[in-house]
């Protein structure tokens, strides 16, 4: 079985993001996952900001939130179900703008730093953690040719 993924816009975002399924479908290829399902939601600030402070207490928007389903890795299944990962066009445009990115390379790193939290990784826990995670991101986006 394959991997399979959904990208729900509820934003209604007006540009082409056909590109997204090549960096889910590279980033699960670079780390040797298969028969895994998840899901990427495209949303606008207010409702980022209502999840931040849902789930995590936090009092503002934020640009990417990944909801893990699994938080075990040893359970064997025949079929992995991720979970979800949120992404703030709002933001995502800002950010693009601030870093001089454009919209595909900015909305194409925060769609993979949300998988790598999906699958276990935590830039958060430690420095070296902070540098696997961000140094895979860079190889999935560089390998595509998303880098500008």
């Amino acid at each position: 079985m394959n991997n399979t993924f959904d990208i729900f816009d509820e934003y209604n975002y007006s540009k082409d993001i056909s590109y997204l399924d090549d960096v889910i479908n590279h980033t699960f290829e670079v780390l040797d996952v298969t028969n895994a399902n998840m899901a990427v939601i495209l949303i606008d600030d207010e409702k980022m900001h209502d999840l931040n402070k849902e789930y995590r207490g936090v009092d503002r928007t934020t640009d990417v939130l990944s909801f893990a389903l699994e938080d075990d890795n040893k359970i064997k299944l025949p079929i992995r179900e991720l979970g979800e990962v949120y992404v703030s066009i709002p933001k995502m445009l800002e950010q693009a703008k601030s870093f001089n990115h454009s919209e595909k390379r900015e909305l194409s790193f925060l769609v993979c730093h949300g998988l790598l939290h999906l699958l276990g990784f935590d830039h958060t826990k430690s420095k070296e953690e902070e540098e696997k995670q961000f140094g895979l991101q860079d190889k999935i986006l560089s390998d595509l040719n998303i880098i500008d």
